[in-house]
């Protein structure tokens, strides 16, 4: 289904909730389209794990549930339950499927709204349970690198919205790698390159910032906002005309993670009764220079 302003046009699919096309005014294509020479993804949403487990296994009580990496919502179909001219709501709901890999009960509804040049994603985890729900969420959108305005891969910048200084982490075998480095960010900014994944992702486990703007300073580029999203990671594969800024709450297992799911560190605990939401925003922006 599209949502539509006079600003971006927007396109969901019932497989993941996953949005599939977003399209500015001119009619350039923002999103990465999913050529699987490269990557089939487009923007999946990561539930109820981001990352992976250890040996792609899932253990609670004793039992061990098969958990393949950023979890099963990407491949499920969602139900459209509710539309209107400027959103849509979509939901998934625990069924002998999930319990196969997650034993536990629950409501995702994910909701997208589009207000100008703004497009919001919200996901609301419910426990309908009686135990406490142990979830991840994450948004994993991938956006055209280079955008369509002139410039080439290299002429891109991440402009955070804080310096950040923190140490990253890198995936060691798809798990949290244990040790640290230095944060490739120079006073706020980030300039991407095939190096810089030639390691996989990046993964800042406490950014400062709540935003980041991706493009070529003084083109027309992206916001992406991850208010109380308290994880980021940065992907791409080296060669690949994408680039995906990923707002998480949650991220893979250390290395030394302990065997019991629920004491995976980067959990989120929702009481039976309770809901938490996780959002993200994408903004189109005339001119990201500084």
């Amino acid at each position: 289904m599209r949502l539509k302003s006079g600003y971006l046009d927007v396109e969901i699919a019932p497989l993941g909730a996953e949005m599939v096309r977003l399209v500015d005014k001119q009619g350039h294509d923002l999103l990465w389209n999913g050529d699987a020479a490269f990557w089939t993804g487009r923007a999946p949403l990561l539930f109820p794990i981001v990352g992976r487990l250890p040996n792609d296994q899932l253990v609670h009580g004793g039992v061990i549930y098969p958990m393949a990496q950023h979890g099963f919502a990407r491949r499920r179909v969602f139900t459209l339950e509710e539309r209107t001219s400027s959103s849509a709501r979509f939901a998934l709901h625990a069924d002998e499927e999930t319990r196969k890999q997650y034993p536990f009960d629950f409501e995702l509804a994910v909701t997208y709204t589009l207000v100008e040049a703004t497009l919001t994603i919200e996901a609301v985890v419910s426990n309908p349970g009686a135990v406490p729900l142990p979830a991840s969420f994450g948004f994993h959108p991938a956006f055209r690198w280079p955008l369509p305005y002139g410039g080439t891969r290299a002429d891109h910048r991440l402009i955070f919205e804080k310096a950040e200084v923190d140490p990253i982490h890198r995936p060691v075998g798809g798990l949290l790698s244990a040790a640290a480095e230095p944060n490739p960010a120079v006073d706020a900014v980030v300039e991407p390159d095939d190096a810089m994944f030639a390691r996989d992702a990046l993964i800042f486990l406490a950014p400062r910032s709540h935003h980041v703007r991706f493009g070529v300073p003084g083109e027309p580029g992206l916001e992406v906002a991850f208010p109380g999203m308290p994880q980021l990671g940065l992907w791409s594969k080296p060669g690949a005309p994408f680039l995906c800024i990923e707002p998480w709450s949650g991220y893979a297992s250390p290395e030394d993670a302990p065997a019991e799911f629920t004491r995976k560190p980067g959990l989120s605990l929702i009481e039976p009764g309770t809901s938490r939401s996780f959002a993200m925003a994408v903004r189109w922006l005339p001119d990201v220079g500084r």
